[in-house]
């Protein structure tokens, strides 16, 4: 294995942002989409997923369509259609009118 690998990328310990974090939850650190793994208070350490598929809160005035573009509302902690403004989540996994939730695979943008 090569000498410089450091982990295999899944999660990430990362540092709760102001207001800290809730375990089940996606966050935006800076343009990095996570699903936070653990609970933890602003500036403690918490692992965040950065890859897989999450059940999310979701904006129930959007229709979701499998392989969609999903963004992070974090102004209103939820999944939504509507790109303006949010940050890239990744895609609905599923075709959902009216949710609370909504199953989203998170992708990270290159």
């Amino acid at each position: 294995m090569a000498t410089n690998f450091v982990q295999p990328g899944d999660s990430l310990t990362l540092t709760a942002p102001s207001g800290g974090v809730v375990s089940g939850v996606a966050y935006a650190i800076a343009s990095l989409m996570v699903v936070a793994l653990s609970t933890a208070s602003a500036g403690d350490s918490f692992e965040g997923a950065v890859d897989g598929v999450f059940e999310l809160a979701a904006d129930a005035a959007d229709t979701f369509n499998e392989g969609e573009a999903v963004y992070w509302d974090a102004g209103n902690t939820r999944v939504t259609v509507v790109s303006t403004g949010n940050v890239r989540l990744g895609h609905a996994v599923e075709d959902k009118a009216t949710p609370t939730v909504v199953k989203c695979r998170l992708q990270q943008l290159v």
